[in-house]
């Protein structure tokens, strides 16, 4: 233990050493730590500035120093300052800073460390000098806190110090487990934090959960205090954040009623008050320059008439026209009816209800009753009770003022039909199919395709049964049938047959499972038929052809001596997957194969004069329903569940990609002119593409109440036919002009009706007569009609 005696003249030099020994002690403790030391403020410490001020105010009266007091004051702090240099902590225990330590107290505080050293001056240089003349006891002791209160060194105007990272992101750190560094570069670990059975548990236990809020700079839990929250709901409410500080002041009128003597300012008039402006001169010139050239007009003098005063009606309820008494917005509220004789207190007999009309109107719904009371009679006014339904209804006048209307509606008187576009009669339309002429009857199983040779005499058809049928067009009659071998080439199903559209060649392609088949039919002029087969054994592969070059299907012909040449058989193709269609080009020579599961061989193109096949594509572009060659230019129409790509064969580029807007592609036809297609899709949907003005739909119609399974255009004459599940064909009306500015004209003209659904497929097919208005259609009943 240990006295301290100030005296008033040492008073501001202890001040100077205590601050001196503070400066110093803060230096060196800034040494790294192990993770987090931190001694705890005790209730005797206290900021710097309050203990300066409790040192030394400035009011003391300071005692008379004489000459020798001065030097000896002067070599003190020259004492002073030479120690300094040497050891810091020697200046506090000088005794010529009007300290008496004894020698135990020399050496209780020579083992004590640094730290402790520096908390022994601030507590002396701040305890001693409140009480100069009264002996303070004083426990050394140091606290070693597990984890440091980060709000001890909290600072409104910055941000935490503790974490010094920055403004960057703290998910950067959300995989470590520290979350930032401090001042010297250590690590700031985590807290600790349970899983959501723990946080649940301490949502229940603990009552201050609500106002528990996470640091994110530390991750340490803060629990807001009243003021935290009174300052949050107070800029919630747009209030003034402090709670106690007042927002309108009280009034202070300067100005009287009273005349006084004295203006409130009395300074001089500035010059620009009694000089014209320039500004108004430049305004002024410009609008007299504007009236010399005639820019602006002056307004017209007003003559007798208008100058008198016009007077007019404040309610115009009879001159109000018909116009604005229609448009006019206000409504008056309803107004409540007057009571009858049945409400008075003391109504006449006849107005009164029997027991057995009382037992009815109780028994009948509230809705139903003529009136929601019953009728009673007292002899005088003063024995009438209370009304029990008063509440009710002023509730429900309340109710018929909210929901009555404040403004008229006019209501629109439009024709339906107007709505409706005006398209031309049927009648003036024709020619186009209307009735059924011939059934074509002989398979036994489902009829899928169906094509008609160039001349427009012959129709061949392909069935599920196996069979391939010829039939002459004007009779019906089968002129020749064919049944596909299963042995070698697998499925026996017909999935697709295509006539060759040149007339001076008479071949038939056949998809059936992974082979196409080219059939010559022997049908029409013999000499086209012997021509053909002439040209087909002509053929002899050159060299380069015969290099070893890849082979995406394999060609083989049919022997003279073999049965199958006597059916028609001619060549063969084996494909690498199962074909499910097969298209011609205009002129006879190419034709192309459709492989779904084929990926990126899904679609084939054949060259018949030279036998070899080449795939267009390296990549698929998903699954492949259908293909088609544009008519006049080399364009490849590719057809996926979604798109229409089309493919410029030439360039060997991809040209354009067509939005169909369904959601799967069954079918699609291209126009003669090539400029337009029409798309079938399984969603009932039928879409007309104009190439030349999007890649949108010009139009959609939706006829079809089930999934539309073919399309297909004339050639010659302005009609295309859709064919769909619910057993119909509808025939429309489709004119493309040759002026660009005029847009497609596309009327419904007839629906045909005539096969039956059967395993719920209706119509699989459709085929046009290539010269005559009529059109072919094959079904799941195992017939195919001519409508004519």
């Amino acid at each position: 233990m240990f006295r301290l005696f100030i005296s008033g003249r040492a008073t501001r030099v202890l001040t100077s050493s205590s601050t001196r020994n503070r400066m110093s002690s803060k230096s060196r403790s800034k040494r790294k730590p192990d993770q987090f030391d931190f001694v705890d403020k005790g209730a005797n410490d206290s900021d710097s500035s309050e203990s300066e001020e409790s040192v030394y105010s400035g009011l003391e009266e300071e005692p008379d120093t004489s000459e020798e007091d001065q030097e000896q004051s002067s070599d003190q702090s020259d004492n002073d300052s030479s120690d300094n240099d040497d050891d810091d902590d020697d200046v506090t225990l000088d005794d010529k800073s009007g300290l008496e330590l004894s020698t135990e107290q020399r050496k209780e505080l020579s083992t004590a460390s640094d730290d402790e050293l520096n908390e022994i001056n601030d507590q002396r240089y701040t305890g001693n000098v409140k009480s100069q003349n009264r002996k303070q006891r004083k426990q050394i002791t140091v606290k070693t806190a597990d984890r440091p209160d980060e709000y001890d060194y909290d600072s409104s105007d910055e941000e935490d110090i503790r974490n010094t990272v920055g403004n960057i992101p703290l998910e950067w750190y959300r995989e470590y487990p520290h979350i930032g560094y401090d001042i010297e570069g250590n690590r700031l670990l985590k807290p600790e934090k349970g899983d959501q059975l723990d946080e649940f548990l301490n949502k229940m236990d603990n009552p201050n959960y609500w106002r528990t809020v996470t640091n994110k700079m530390t991750g340490q839990n803060v629990v807001l205090s009243k003021e935290d929250l009174g300052l949050i709901q107070n800029l919630q409410s747009s209030k003034h954040p402090d709670s106690m500080a007042e927002n309108y002041q009280p009034w202070i009128d300067f100005f009287t009623h009273e005349k006084m003597i004295h203006p409130v300012t009395n300074h001089p008039q500035h010059k620009r008050s009694f000089i014209p402006s320039k500004w108004e001169k430049l305004k002024v010139g410009q609008m007299v320059h504007a009236l010399k050239m005639g820019w602006m007009k002056p307004t017209k003098a007003k003559t007798e008439e208008e100058e008198e005063e016009n007077f007019y009606m404040l309610w115009k309820e009879d001159e109000e026209s018909e116009i604005t008494r229609r448009y006019r917005a206000h409504l008056p509220a309803p107004k409540m009816p007057l009571p009858s004789h049945a409400e008075s207190y003391n109504p006449p007999p006849e107005y009164l209800l029997t027991k057995e009309e009382e037992e009815k109107w109780q028994n009948m719904e509230p809705e139903e009753r003529r009136m929601n009371f019953l009728p009673q009679k007292y002899s005088s006014l003063r024995l009438v009770p209370a009304y029990k339904r008063f509440i009710n209804e002023r509730f429900e006048r309340c109710l018929d003022l909210y929901l009555c209307p404040r403004k008229p509606k006019i209501r629109m008187n439009i024709n339906p039909e107007d709505l409706i576009p005006k398209l031309p009669k049927p009648r003036d339309l024709q020619p186009f199919p209307t009735a059924q002429a011939i059934v074509y009857r002989g398979h036994s199983d489902i009829v899928r395709t169906i094509s008609v040779d160039p001349t427009g005499q012959w129709l061949v058809s392909g069935s599920d049964d196996g069979s391939v049928r010829f039939w002459e067009v004007s009779t019906g009659r089968c002129m020749k049938s064919i049944t596909m071998e299963t042995g070698s080439l697998g499925n026996m199903c017909i999935r697709s047959v295509a006539w060759n559209p040149h007339p001076d060649v008479s071949l038939v392609a056949i998809a059936m499972g992974q082979t196409v088949i080219l059939v010559n039919p022997g049908l029409g002029d013999k000499m086209v038929t012997n021509n053909t087969d002439n040209v087909l054994h002509s053929f002899s592969p050159t060299e380069e052809e015969s290099m070893g070059k890849k082979v995406y299907a394999d060609w083989s012909s049919i022997d003279t001596s073999d049965k199958r040449f006597e059916n028609g058989f001619r060549l063969l193709l084996q494909h690498p997957k199962e074909v499910s269609q097969v298209t011609w080009h205009g002129r006879g020579d190419y034709f192309a194969s459709v492989m779904p599961k084929g990926d990126s061989m899904s679609v084939l193109i054949h060259q018949l004069s030279r036998r070899r096949s080449q795939n267009p594509f390296n990549k698929s572009k998903g699954m492949v329903q259908c293909v088609l060659f544009h008519p006049v230019r080399p364009f490849l129409f590719v057809a996926t569940q979604r798109y229409v790509r089309v493919y410029n064969l030439l360039k060997q580029e991809l040209s354009k990609k067509l939005m169909t807007n369904c959601k799967w592609v069954s079918s699609m036809a291209v126009h003669s002119g090539g400029d337009n297609i029409i798309i079938g899709s399984y969603d009932c949907r039928l879409s007309w593409f104009d190439l030349d003005v999007s890649t949108k739909p010009y139009q959609t119609l939706r006829h079809h109440k089930r999934a539309v399974r073919a399309v297909n255009y004339h050639r010659k004459y302005p009609l295309f036919a859709s064919a769909s599940d619910d057993g119909t064909v509808i025939v429309c009306h489709g004119m493309v002009y040759n002026d660009l500015l005029k847009n497609p004209l596309i009327v419904p003209v007839k629906i045909l009706k005539g096969h039956a659904i059967s395993h719920d497929l209706g119509v699989l097919d459709c085929v046009f007569h290539p010269s005559q208005p009529w059109v072919f259609s094959c079904g799941a009943d195992t017939t195919i009609r001519l409508f004519t």
